[in-house]
């Protein structure tokens, strides 16, 4: 059984997000909280193993709420819910960064949409119910991540010798990402195209973001943008990006039927077509496959492949998928991967 306080200062929230946990045996609502202030008396005597969290509250508002909660009972996992508002994103992935293990997009909460967004939130639950990750009151702290299923040394790599790079991530991606562009040189020779799974209003604040921690120029993937050296094309939630042989973007709604809008396999595949051989693909921590056919195209055009090994993956998911069908060169830690961009190795 796996204990969940919900901390929200809308009664509305607070019964639905109860209503979705009712019918799942493994999953109980061990309390609710009204503030944030709440929240924390209420955390030892439920001794939850999940918050979900609201990011907007009078008082002690989710941030502030968020880390005491780090501070106090570091690993214990705490979902973000937050609304699409250009601020209610801004908090949000504040809140990632501070370590918040994931978030939703509340806003659904209140249209027609509750089927998928109760899919969404026990899948987002399901990652830490169990397993490695999962919290323990009893040792008062998770316990270290899994070894990787494989492992390589650092490889030499001449960027120079291909014409793009493309990335995919998901559950655990906002950080990985804001560490790698950290640590790409101002002389980086490729143009990125990076999917991040996020909801729709979620990815221009998070380009932004983006872009105020690295050397290149980060933003909104928008219809008919140029990849070229020293710019990244985050896709836009709700959109599939394309990358066209001329190195332009491409945005567009189909396949509609895609589990995930835009999806890494969209991307990679038509960055594969558009430069064969060429392209230099990353996939890193998230729950699922997405990505794995794409990479697995890239590869057997003799494209360079690199997938993030479950020592650093927050969800051990579209890696594990991408290796399994033998579409990975290399598997590195996340740290590693920051070390390969920085490094330029192998370059003149």
């Amino acid at each position: 059984m796996t204990g969940i306080l919900v901390v929200d200062d809308s009664p509305f929230i607070r019964k639905a997000i109860t209503r979705i946990f009712s019918g799942r045996p493994e999953l109980q609502v061990v309390g609710t909280a009204q503030s944030g202030e709440e929240a924390l008396e209420r955390i030892p005597a439920t001794r939850p193993q999940v918050v979900t969290l609201d990011v907007e509250m009078p008082g002690m508002g989710g941030l502030a709420t968020l880390r005491e909660i780090q501070r106090r009972y570091p690993g214990l996992p705490v979902i973000m819910l937050s609304v699409y508002t250009k601020q209610g994103a801004e908090t949000t992935l504040d809140a990632i960064s501070a370590g918040a293990v994931d978030f939703i997009d509340k806003s659904r909460l209140n249209v027609m949409d509750f089927d998928r967004l109760s899919h969404e939130l026990l899948d987002k639950i399901e990652v830490w119910r169990q397993g490695p990750r999962a919290y323990s009151w009893e040792r008062a702290a998770p316990p270290a991540p899994a070894s990787p299923a494989v492992e390589g040394a650092l490889p030499a790599v001449c960027w120079s010798s291909y014409d793009l790079c493309v990335i995919g991530a998901s559950t655990g991606g906002p950080p990985a990402l804001q560490q790698i562009v950290n640590h790409i040189p101002p002389n980086f020779p490729l143009p990125i195209a990076v999917v991040q799974h996020m909801p729709v209003g979620f990815t221009r604040p998070f380009a932004d973001r983006l872009d105020s921690l690295a050397w290149m120029r980060v933003k909104e993937a928008a219809d008919h943008n140029t990849l070229r050296p020293g710019h990244m094309l985050l896709a836009r939630a709700g959109a599939h990006l394309y990358i066209e042989p001329d190195l332009n973007a491409h945005l567009s709604l189909d396949p509609m039927d895609a589990v995930h809008i835009p999806s890494v396999d969209v991307l990679m595949e038509s960055a594969n077509r558009a430069r064969p051989g060429r392209v230099v693909a990353i996939l890193l921590t998230g729950m699922g496959d997405d990505g794995a056919e794409g990479m697995l195209a890239i590869h057997r055009s003799g494209g360079l492949t690199f997938a993030e090994s479950e020592a650093s993956c927050v969800v051990y998911g579209m890696p594990r998928a991408a290796y399994k069908r033998g579409a990975v060169s290399h598997m590195l830690s996340l740290s590693e991967i920051c070390q390969l961009f920085a490094a330029r190795s192998g370059d003149p």
